[in-house]
Formats: structure tokens, C-alpha cells, sequence
């Protein structure tokens, strides 16, 4: 939703922002206070429309379309797989090994461990099918190379990819608990010039928000 910049200052970001599935009756609404250090302008939706390079209707044979997976590259799985199951919760959905290319594709997401079909070809229909997937692909050899320094995570220069985000019932709880765990924040709650929000780290550097609804739409209010 934000991009953390040096000086730990923020700015809007236009992208849409992937975020996990929960009942919206499970988000706790923060002060909206929290938001009130920054000045955001939030577009009208005939803004939205009418913004430069938009294309106000889309192609009909789009419209079935979803946004199903974000990739990062890991260098060592065992460690990325207990903080992305461990640590954020979510559910290892497939695993995909390529031995003629040496590359094993791990797929996670916010899904109930009872739902995922035994049958391995339902199981890849159905996961494909998900939205908002992260892919995990792992190089074989990398977690053993002493030369190889890791992934560049976009946010040191140049800088390119930024952040994924979560959405999480209670940021605090959350961020207090990953602080129990010692996960490495890039910004907690409270620091900066926008509170409420928190960017952590996982094993290979990668940020990733997190963020909670109710308090976010604060930002509409101007």
C-alpha cells in the first residue's frame, strides 16, 4: 500500500496491494490519527478512470482475469518455508521439483489445509486457480554456496520491487508477536512519521507490509 523511503517517509502508491483473506469483521479499526501526519490525496473513482495511461474499459475477454501469484527467489528454502508458515501462517499449497533444471517451485497462500485436493492434477488446477499465491523458487545450490551473497530486494540501489503486503486484524498484536519471534523490522508501528503500519523483513531481505483495513481507509478521509 505505502513505499517506505529514506528518512522514513512515505508516499501513495498507486499499485493495487495484495492482501490475505480475512473476514472483515475480524479487523480491528485503528485511530485514524495514525494517518494524519501526511497529506494523501486519495483519487475520486472518475479520477481513477480518467488517469493518464488508464484504460477506462477494458477488454471484455479480460474479465475472468486475476491476479494469481507474486515469485521471489529464496536461497534457502527450509528457512524461508518456517517463516512463511511459521512466522506468518500461511499453508504450503503445492510444491513443484524441476530436476532437469535444477529449480524447486514452492506455492503459498491464506488457504485451509482440508481444502487442498489429494489428486495431484486437481490440486495444480485448483491452486493455479487461487488468488494472490506467493511463489517461492528455489535454485538448487544456492543455500550451500559461500560465494553467493543472496537476492537483491529492490529497496537498496538500484531500487525496483518494493514490498508485499498483509493484512492483519491487529497490527500491534502482530508485530508484537514477530518481535517475540525476532523478525527483523524495517519500521514498527510507531516509527516514522506514519504509525500504524510496520514493514518486517523475511530471510532473504525482501520487505513486507503490514498493514490493517479499518485504519487504512483513513486515508480516504481529506
Amino acid at each position: 500500500m505505502l513505499a517506505l523511503h529514506s528518512r522514513h517517509q512515505f508516499a501513495a502508491n498507486p499499485g493495487r496491494r495484495i492482501t490475505a483473506a480475512f473476514p472483515a469483521a475480524a479487523f480491528k479499526p485503528v485511530s485514524t490519527s495514525h494517518f494524519r501526519s501526511r497529506t494523501v490525496a486519495m483519487a475520486s473513482v472518475e479520477q481513477l478512470h480518467a488517469t493518464a495511461g488508464v484504460c477506462a474499459a477494458p477488454d471484455a475477454s479480460t474479465k475472468d482475469f486475476i491476479l494469481q501469484q507474486t515469485m521471489l527467489r529464496v536461497k534457502e528454502p527450509t528457512r524461508s518455508l518456517d517463516f512463511y508458515t511459521r512466522v506468518l501462517g500461511m499453508t504450503l499449497l503445492a510444491k513443484l521439483d524441476f530436476p532437469d533444471m535444477k529449480f524447486t517451485l514452492y506455492f503459498l497462500g491464506y488457504e485451509r489445509k482440508e481444502d487442498i485436493p489429494d489428486d495431484p492434477a486437481e490440486r495444480a488446477r485448483w491452486m493455479f486457480g487461487r488468488p494472490a499465491i506467493l511463489e517461492l523458487t528455489h535454485n538448487w545450490g544456492t543455500e550451500s554456496d559461500d560465494s553467493f551473497p543472496g537476492y537483491h530486494s529492490g529497496n537498496s540501489d538500484p531500487k525496483g520491487f518494493g514490498h508485499i503486503g498483509l493484512a492483519v486484524p491487529d497490527v500491534y498484536a502482530a508485530c508484537e508477536r514477530f518481535e517475540q519471534l525476532g523478525v527483523e523490522f524495517v519500521k514498527k508501528p510507531d516509527g516514522g512519521s506514519m504509525k500504524g503500519i510496520a514493514f518486517i523483513k523475511d530471510p532473504d531481505g525482501y520487505w513486507i507490509e503490514i498493514l490493517n483495513p479499518a485504519g487504512s481507509s483513513s486515508l480516504a478521509a481529506s
